[in-house]
């Protein structure tokens, strides 16, 4: 039996989805491993100094967004991650700037590595307080996947303030700098009839 043809659509969209998977699963393991770290080695109370009480490793349970923010709506943060990674996967497909493909993937990674504490920690699925443990200088205390998230943030910001579109267009700043320059302009071949003729003069 002969298989299915599949949509043009979908075989675009499988290698753009493995890219997002592999930037965000990297974001998500990272995270996992640097929040078991800390519970397991970091005492509430008792931060670990790096940099003097400038940069520091201190145990923070987070019912909040990225940053301590909007502490008690756990839930509806929840549902929030839950709409962007939905979004994310939905448009997939019209993606084809690699530059595009990171800040998303590491927005996604970090949605879904602070999205497996409010599922699987306490005190309650949906509900779960995130790890939160570095602190640097009077910004709040953060993680990996709270890192991830801002940094893909920017990135995006960035890349639509200069042009660079989503599907790998250009315009704005991003066109007015993609112009190749002009081809130089061939030197003419010497002409040999020229030369024979000089000779004979």
């Amino acid at each position: 039996m002969s298989e299915t043809p599949q949509p043009a659509g979908a075989r675009k969209r499988r290698p753009v989805l493995l890219v997002l998977a592999a930037i965000a699963g990297t974001v998500v393991v990272l995270d996992i491993l640097t929040k078991t770290w800390a519970v397991e080695t970091i005492v509430p109370g008792d931060p670990i100094h790096i940099i003097g009480d400038v940069v520091t490793l201190r145990m923070v349970r987070n019912s909040g967004a990225a940053f301590s923010m909007a502490e008690g709506y756990t839930w509806v943060l929840t549902l929030i991650a839950l709409a962007v990674i939905a979004v994310i996967i939905r448009y997939s497909s019209r993606l084809r700037s690699g530059w595009w493909m990171l800040g998303l993937g590491l927005v996604l990674g970090g949605a879904l590595g602070n999205l497996v504490d409010r599922i699987f920690r306490s005190p309650g699925v949906l509900r779960g307080h995130v790890v939160d443990f570095i602190s640097v200088g009077w910004w709040p205390v953060f993680n990996i996947a709270d890192s991830a998230v801002v940094c893909g943030a920017i990135l995006l910001v960035v890349l639509s303030l200069l042009g660079f579109d989503y599907d790998g267009s250009r315009s704005g700043w991003a066109a007015r700098h993609d112009r190749e320059p002009e081809p130089a302009t061939a030197t003419e071949a010497p002409n040999p009839t020229s030369k024979e003729s000089d000779r004979d003069a």
